[in-house]
């Protein structure tokens, strides 16, 4: 039977949010952005769950949420790094002495991601290896250039928004940071799907996920996801 972990990354400190305290931690009727992050896994049919976090917050992690919370399936929470794919990484090298099949790498601070998602997710990535979580967009998108010229305008139907979790073979996303990481070619990287494409060849497949797996970044999305949990 195949074993699934989940990386929940929750080392980023959250800037735009304009606020001393990292989004993940703030609140969200009464409870951490990043509980409700886990809960999600938590409940799934994922084996195990992997936090990683920065290092000063490992014991907060520890005591104020998984503990608190008996959120039973978090097997590790170790230390983030410098960027994002630094705590991917890490998340990875931890994943990988579980002897996992598959890897969900989700962002801490997307605290709304349902159980069908992740699902199709599971149920995809067994047959193309590669699968993420997205939204065709609402928007019509412009490409501009340096000075805010609009120089191209794509075809709506082609872009979706992308979103986690993003899943993997575990060989594959961990052998694709890998030499990502002893290439020393990180400039631009935003997403592990991106990782995955540069460094094995291997092109995800877009899950359609929900438009309310929105990502906390500024203050007015507390509001809404306050509305989101109202509407549970």
């Amino acid at each position: 039977m195949s074993k699934f972990v989940a990386i929940v990354l929750s080392a980023g400190r959250g800037k735009r949010m304009g606020s001393d305290i990292p989004k993940q931690y703030m609140e969200i009727k009464g409870r951490p952005i990043l509980y409700y992050s886990i809960k999600a896994f938590e409940e799934s049919d994922v084996d195990s769950i992997i936090i990683v976090t920065g290092s000063s917050d490992i014991n907060y992690v520890r005591t104020e949420i998984v503990d608190k919370y008996n959120l039973n399936k978090v097997d590790d929470i170790v230390s983030g790094g410098d960027e994002r794919y630094d705590s991917v990484y890490n998340g990875l090298k931890a994943v990988n002495n579980l002897g996992a099949d598959y890897v969900m790498i989700h962002d801490g601070a997307r605290p709304f991601v349902d159980q069908d998602t992740i699902r199709r997710c599971m149920e995809n990535v067994k047959i193309n290896k590669a699968c993420i979580a997205g939204m065709p967009v609402k928007d019509t998108i412009k490409v501009v250039d340096s000075s805010d010229v609009i120089v191209e305008n794509p075809n709506r139907t082609t872009l979706w928004m992308a979103q986690t979790p993003q899943c993997f073979e575990l060989s594959l996303a961990y052998d694709s940071y890998e030499r990502m990481i002893e290439s020393g070619e990180t400039d631009g990287v935003t997403d592990d799907a991106m990782v995955v494409e540069a460094f094995s060849g291997v092109k995800s497949v877009m899950i359609e996920s929900s438009y309310d797996n929105i990502k906390v970044t500024t203050p007015i999305d507390i509001a809404i996801g306050e509305q989101l949990l109202n509407n549970l």
